[in-house]
């Protein structure tokens, strides 16, 4: 998953993708690398199909939600925004002037901000629309909202390409909480005991494959947009 040579083709690409993860807990099945394992799904199969320079991930982010779980960690939204601009920099210098952060945790909510603050060199992909486009077309049942957390999305795209990863247990994990109106002041804790909020029985490898295709044809007008 981490880039450990670059191409003559890579070297001369003008847009980065920077996969943003986090450390949090994913349920008693999924591992709490989760969402970096798919933020760096995400890019490599984007890396496979565009002209772009493929970065090592940033594992640690805003995970403070997930905090009342033993195993997560998180930085501060002013360090993963340092992390980020410090990046962005680094790569400005070497000729690299556009960067996309590829983002696999939901709870990252800054980086819409800093990508805003860009000035247009920056892009944040995928954005929801991105991934309810991506739930439709491969046949997901759940919607975003409904299926937040190790649920139907991310059990499926690890059955697809990192089974190894997943445990026994996701097909009777389901648990749903709609209304989840206090997340930000009073965590996950309050709305999952398990720290699911989703259907995670109705996952299946095929449905992980479709998605990450779906994403990666879908890219192609973020890079259109980034490009211009």
């Amino acid at each position: 998953m981490i880039p450990l040579h670059t191409s003559g083709e890579e070297r001369s690409a003008s847009v980065a993708l920077l996969p943003v993860g986090s450390h949090e807990q994913h349920g008693p099945y999924l591992p709490l690398a989760t969402d970096t394992v798919i933020a760096c799904l995400v890019a490599a199969e984007i890396a496979r199909s565009h002209a772009v320079r493929t970065l090592p991930p940033v594992t640690i982010s805003c995970s403070q939600e997930h905090a009342g779980w033993p195993g997560t960690v998180s930085v501060s939204a002013a360090t993963l925004i340092s992390i980020v601009r410090d990046v962005a920099d680094s790569l400005r210098s070497a000729g690299v002037p556009k960067l996309v952060l590829v983002n696999g945790h939901g709870g990252n909510y800054v980086l819409g901000n800093v990508v805003q603050e860009a000035g247009g060199d920056m892009a944040l992909f995928p954005v929801a629309d991105d991934w309810e486009d991506a739930r439709r077309a491969a046949g997901l049942a759940t919607t975003g909202d409904s299926d937040m957390h190790a649920g139907e999305l991310e059990t499926s795209i690890l059955l697809h390409a990192r089974p190894d990863l997943v445990r026994e247990g996701y097909e009777n994990g389901d648990h749903l909480a709609d209304d989840r109106r206090h997340l930000l002041t009073a965590g996950m804790a309050p709305y999952t005991a398990s720290g699911v909020v989703g259907r995670p029985s109705l996952a299946s490898a095929r449905k992980g494959r479709d998605v990450l295709a779906h994403l990666v044809g879908s890219f192609g007008r973020c890079l259109a947009v980034l490009e211009q």
